[in-house]
């Protein structure tokens, strides 16, 4: 499956900061953005390095219906504060 930006299209993600391509407001959300991907790379390894914690049945529609909610559940977390990634990169990319 191709690798997408997901906080974009999921629901509940904001539309993109109003504003030149440097203020703080579209630095944040691109650094919630980026925690969003790698906690839903978290999420992905975690379901799939396991022995089927969900169960052990392989159905296209039940896989379909978790990758979505662990995107949505990436995202909500991101934008909630998530791990620290987010204020971490932020942080850096932020002119002083």
């Amino acid at each position: 499956m191709p690798e997408t930006s997901l906080a974009p299209v999921l629901v509940g993600a904001s539309a993109p900061p109003a504003g030149g391509p440097d203020t703080p407001a579209r630095v944040r959300d691109a650094a919630q953005q980026f925690e969003s991907l790698l906690i839903d790379q978290l999420l992905r390894s975690a379901r799939e390095s396991g022995s089927g914690w969900l169960g052990s049945d392989k159905d296209s529609a039940g896989d379909c219906a978790t990758e979505y909610a662990e995107q949505q559940f990436a995202v909500a977390l991101a934008q909630r504060g998530g791990l620290g990634i987010a204020n971490l990169v932020a942080a850096g990319l932020e002119k002083k």
